[in-house]
């Protein structure tokens, strides 16, 4: 049975019309013959949307009791049974209400599409897992309900609904996505015209991502390895040199003219492993490239005009820009460079070769392979002078042996030298064993007279085997130590990314992994001066102070003391120092943003207060003016009963007005930092029925039980008297009349808990923290009814004594908040 397709439509925010292109395509497929069924769609209300539901069958939902409440879910085992060809299915990002099939109704999603069943589903791109940290920086909230992208960048077809920010903002004012009373907030939090700019961009970016994906698949399903020039694509080539900076700037001013263009850096590591490129310059020049937007990629190859190319082939780049070749006239005739040979091999794709300082320097500022140690030379000039004239020796008492196998044993001779001290030893071996051995054992002895031209030959030939052996061996030998420099560097290497990694502060653990990996006193990163870090016991506070100095830009320089520093370790010492300039970027980023966040929030709650005055406020004012304009108009006459009516409504009025204002400063200087706290030793049962007096008589059906022996709390009692009577409003609310709420309390260890407990409806697992947020009324979802903010108001407070409030599930269904505060012995 083949699997059924998945058509998504993709909306960047609440009302910009999913459900209703949803249910056009429905009613189109079903015009054209197909068995078409609504297994669930929520309308909210909304008569445009209502309307489109037509002639369609919609199959009844299941009704799903919890927590003394009905709910109603898709009923799946039904679609199952009626087995259609398509079914339409809301909100694909949905949880469940707890004993469903399935937690998410993504997964009801996926049971119907295996049992060959085609769906059409929505999805708001806040709901998309990838983009629940984004979106809750932009809109101030954090979505609970989410859907993997893997879910949705799986289905067959997923199509954006498009609406622009002012066409969204109309249509929201004109009441046709929420309720009128519920208008003011929305436009003035989440709606937001910024809010949905930013929501239609990461929606269109996720969108392109998608098409993206879809035409690598298709290149890739048909062998297609041209570039299609979609999206420009630039890739600048580094090798590790100072030039690459120049490169990057150019393929960035490049990238700059095509807006939305991608710009790459890679760099080529050879594929023997051994060391090649600087690393301390590629890691700056990382930092540029990511600066200007880029990203970074490295890649292993023996060919690196090819490997680039395979690369660039592979991200479906444009354009590669590499410098112009330093090589001499003369390299260049022997073989093309790696500049020469990637034009000659792009195909359809640009090359730019960028001049620069380095380009018209030539062979000479080729870097010269490590050489050996001067110790190992000396042996090997030590090693020929003894060897050669004991070799010589023992071949004379062996007379009986012919010329080539003296030559051989030369040869080996060579060979030992070159091992021993590389290329210069193992020349001089070669040449003095060549006239010892036209000396001694080539006729006419005694002279250097060759009678014999297969003689001449023969040593010609050994001179030459010589020399090309000496040369192989003093190339391995001399690659062999630089892979052992490499793997050690490459393991301090890791070290270091260990460590920063492992660490919460990555400047300090650097700079003390750099200090301990070769034994220095201290370590100090000198900006303009000043002394921005250090590690050991004393900083520098000058380059005259230290024993070694690494720049690491115009005013940024590292300072070593203890040692100084080898010629052999300042390339890794200058990786340490790149890395080190990142991590105090980083680190001030991170002071940054923790500064910031304070004045964001500051910002958000000014515009929820904003917000709250303008819709929460209008009622109890409304009231109140009504009534004592009521009782100031000379037009009626009012009788002594209903005077006191109009009187006990504007009092009425006039203290919920109270309430709200007081809990709006209250919030107002706990974002601000500024409530006043006095904490005393309080007892629980004189701030409990304080706070049930306060509820009036509304607060005489709460049960409560306060042990006798109970220690006193740690709190301000006005404050907490606050708390008790937000929470003990809220579950007052939502019991029923037959089982009123309760408050307890109970002393764990050196903290003392009060709980407030309900038996209501309660509130899922997974929206408990939520409950918290202050005027949370925005989403797909009809929350008007929500707590607002009495909830946030006492978790702010409670945290403000020193204390915690958290929900649990009430035993038998309901909700208890648990305030735990210090005990007083």
């Amino acid at each position: 049975m083949a699997r059924g397709q998945l058509r998504i439509f993709l909306g960047a925010a609440p009302g910009v019309g999913k459900t209703y292109t949803m249910l056009q395509e429905a009613s189109r497929r079903a015009g054209r013959g197909a068995d078409v069924v609504v297994g669930l769609v929520e309308t909210y209300g909304r008569r445009h949307t209502s309307a489109m539901l037509g002639d369609l069958e919609v199959l009844p939902r299941r009704t799903v009791a919890h927590r003394g409440a009905e709910f109603t879910e898709l009923d799946l085992d039904a679609v199952l049974a009626r087995r259609p060809e398509l079914v339409v299915v809301d909100e694909l990002a949905h949880t469940n209400v707890p004993g469903a099939r399935h937690a998410k109704r993504w997964q009801d999603v996926h049971e119907l599409l295996d049992a060959g069943i085609d769906v059409l589903t929505t999805v708001n791109v806040q709901h998309l897992e990838s983009l629940n940290d984004v979106v809750a920086q932009i809109t101030g909230v954090r979505q609970r309900e989410t859907v993997p992208d893997g879910v949705v960048r799986a289905a067959e077809q997923v199509e954006l609904v498009d609406l622009t920010p002012e066409a969204l903002r109309r249509r929201m004012a004109h009441g046709d996505i929420y309720r009128p009373e519920q208008v003011d907030a929305a436009l003035g939090n989440y709606f937001r015209a910024g809010n949905l700019t930013a929501l239609r961009e990461l929606a269109l970016l996720w969108l392109a991502d998608k098409v993206e994906e879809q035409l690598d698949a298709y290149r890739a399903d048909h062998g297609i390895s041209a570039t299609w020039e979609t999206r420009e694509r630039v890739v600048v080539a580094l090798t590790g040199g100072p030039e690459g900076e120049t490169l990057i700037r150019r393929a960035a001013r490049i990238a700059a003219r095509g807006r939305g263009a991608d710009l790459m850096a890679v760099h080529v590591t050879r594929d023997d492993g051994l060391a090649g490129a600087d690393p301390a310059t590629l890691s700056r020049q990382r930092v540029l490239v990511e600066s200007l937007g880029g990203s970074y990629h490295q890649v292993i190859g023996a060919d690196v005009a090819r490997a680039l190319l395979e690369f660039a082939r592979a991200v479906n780049a444009t354009q590669i820009v590499l410098g112009a070749s330093s090589r001499g006239r003369f390299a260049q005739l022997l073989a093309a460079g790696v500049g020469a040979t990637t034009a000659a091999l792009s195909g359809t794709i640009d090359v730019h070769l960028v001049a620069h300082e380095r380009t018209a320097r030539g062979v000479r500022n080729r870097r010269v392979p490590v050489a050996l140690s001067r110790g190992r030379r000396l042996a090997g000039f030590a090693t020929a002078v003894v060897g050669l004239p004991a070799l010589t020796g023992l071949l004379r008492l062996a007379p009986a042996l012919s010329l080539t196998t003296d030559i051989l044993l030369v040869l080996v001779m060579v060979v030992g030298v070159a091992l021993i001290g590389g290329l210069g030893p193992a020349l001089f071996t070669a040449v003095a064993g060549s006239l010892l051995l036209n000396w001694f054992f080539t006729p006419p002895f005694g002279n250097l007279m060759i009678d014999e031209p297969d003689n001449l030959l023969a040593l010609v030939i050994f001179v030459v085997v010589a020399i090309a052996v000496s040369w192989v061996v003093d190339q391995a030998a001399r690659r062999t130590t630089q892979a052992a420099r490499a793997g050690a560097d490459a393991q301090t290497l890791a070290m270091v990314a260990g460590s920063v990694l492992r660490g919460t502060r990555p400047l300090p653990a650097l700079l003390e992994r750099l200090r301990e990996t070769f034994t220095l006193r201290s370590v100090t990163l000198l900006e303009a001066g000043v002394v921005v870090a250090y590690a050991g016991d004393q900083p520098c506070t000058s380059p005259a102070d230290a024993d070694a100095e690494v720049k690491v830009d115009d005013d940024l320089v590292m300072l070593l003391r203890g040692r100084p520093l080898a010629a052999a370790d300042r390339r890794i010492v200058e990786a340490f120092a790149a890395q080190s300039a990142v991590a105090l970027r980083q680190e001030r980023l991170a002071e940054e943003a923790a500064a910031a966040k304070p004045l964001a929030e500051t910002d958000r709650m000014r515009t929820a207060l904003l917000a709250a005055v303008s819709h929460d406020l209008r009622t109890p004012l409304a009231a109140a003016k009504a009534s004592v304009a009521s009782l100031r108009s000379a037009d009626v006459h009012f009788d002594a009963d209903d005077r006191a009516e109009l009187l006990a409504t504007a009092d009425e009025s006039l203290d919920r007005l109270t309430g709200l204002v007081s809990n709006l400063l209250d919030m107002s200087r706990l974002q601000a930092g500024a409530l006043g706290v006095t904490i005393l030793a309080v007892g629980a049962e004189e701030v409990v029925p304080r706070a049930l007096d306060d509820l009036g008589p509304a607060g005489r059906a709460v049960v409560t039980h306060l042990p006798g022996h109970l220690p006193a709390l740690a709190a301000d009692p006005g404050l907490l008297e606050r708390v008790l009577v937000n929470l003990i409003g809220n579950a007052l609310r939502y019991s029923p009349p037959d089982r009123p709420p309760a408050v307890t309390a109970g002393a764990l260890g050196d903290r003392v808990e009060l709980r407030v407990i309900d038996h209501g409806p309660g509130i899922p697992a997974d929206r408990w923290e939520h409950v918290f947020l202050p005027f949370q009324r925005l989403g797909d979802r009809d929350n008007h009814t929500g707590v607002g903010l009495g909830l946030a108001l006492s978790r702010g407070l409670t945290e403000a004594m020193g204390g915690t409030v958290v929900p649990e599930e009430t035993p038998g269904g309901g909700l208890t908040m648990v305030i735990t505060l210090p005990g007083v012995p």
